[in-house]
């Protein structure tokens, strides 16, 4: 059910394959014991959501012949 969701969400991303990585990182992380608790865990959510911020830029507006500036 989420799998559908979140690869729909990052085929708008600017770089997919990424977010999916990180995002993947993030889930088996969780479930690994580590020195420093949440530490990790809270930098890797960061980064999660800063690529899954980063969209596609726009195509610049196409100018009309004929037309003001």
């Amino acid at each position: 059910m989420i799998g559908p969701v979140v690869t729909r969400f990052a085929a708008g991303l600017r770089f997919p394959t990424l977010f999916k990585l990180v995002a993947a990182l993030f889930v088996v992380d969780l479930f690994v014991p580590d020195v420093i608790p949440f530490m990790d865990e809270i930098l890797l959510a960061l980064g999660t959501l800063l690529l899954g911020s980063l969209r596609r830029r726009r195509a610049p507006p196409v100018a009309q012949p004929g037309g003001s500036p």
